[in-house]
């Protein structure tokens, strides 16, 4: 029997400063095909290209990656400043109509740090440009030196909400996370609920409250060492039974009721 396919959203990128691409860090199709079994599928997130009406029948769920160009404020009725970074307006232009579509059909998602961010604006939800800057918060920022494994290295603990869903899936009321965002949640989207905090009150974990589907999502990159970090690999479980779910036509709200 064919793996149900999980869309990997793509960023766009210069190759040796010249050459367009589009591409998808190496540990987002290793956590979606050796953790959550699934097919990953790379998408070129531009609408030049693909439509969110063919993403929906092609994929049977989606990973919202992180990447480095932030949503544009504009999204979130904004004016841009140096303090928001680079964009991506053509995932832009993909991802936030994709995100309202698969909460509307219960199709699955998992949303991380960007991705995470996308599903605060797409439900209505705003940003803080930089989140080190605001009164008594840590710099939730990549170390910038130093190997992978020291830049993605458990950096800070999240308070994970009594009883919530993320605490039935870890199985404890606190975790140990990696840190590599800028950005953060400012207001929080409708229907969005946050179910996990850094130990400074940044939001670190959300669902959305009675979606028929999968829809958890961090702001840590759990995509790191998936297989075996004990906080990553029942994350990823999840949602690819989610996506099988889905992909047999089985009842993918209870997966998240149940994660």
């Amino acid at each position: 029997m064919s793996r149900p396919v999980v869309g990997i959203i793509g960023n766009s990128y210069l190759m040796n400063d010249e050459y367009p691409t589009h591409a998808g860090g190496t540990m987002n199709s290793e956590a979606v095909a050796n953790v959550s079994h699934c097919l990953p599928l790379l998408i070129p997130s531009d609408p030049r290209f693909v439509t969110v009406e063919e993403l929906l029948e092609v994929c049977d769920g989606f990973l919202l990656t992180g990447g480095r160009p932030n949503v544009h404020p504009e999204e979130y009725g904004e004016d841009a400043t140096d303090a928001h970074g680079e964009f991506d307006r053509a995932r832009d232009a993909v991802t936030l109509p994709l995100i309202r579509a698969c909460v509307e059909r219960g199709q699955p998602f998992m949303g991380i740090c960007r991705g995470f961010q996308e599903v605060n604006v797409a439900m209505g939800g705003t940003l803080y440009p930089e989140i080190r800057d605001l009164p008594g918060r840590m710099n939730h920022r990549m170390p910038p030196d130093g190997t992978l494994e020291e830049k993605f290295a458990l950096r800070h603990v999240v308070a994970l909400d009594e009883g919530g869903i993320f605490h039935q899936l870890f199985g404890a009321p606190e975790v140990m996370t990696n840190t590599l965002h800028g950005q953060g949640i400012k207001t929080v989207g409708d229907r969005v609920v946050i179910d996990g905090h850094a130990p400074d009150g940044t939001p670190e974990a959300i669902y959305i409250k009675d979606a028929p589907g999968f829809t958890l999502s961090v702001q840590w990159h759990p995509e790191w060492d998936a297989i075996n970090d004990p906080v990553s690999r029942p994350l990823f479980e999840a949602f690819g039974a989610a996506v099988r779910a889905w992909a047999t036509g089985s009842d993918a709200s209870l997966i998240q009721q149940r994660a």
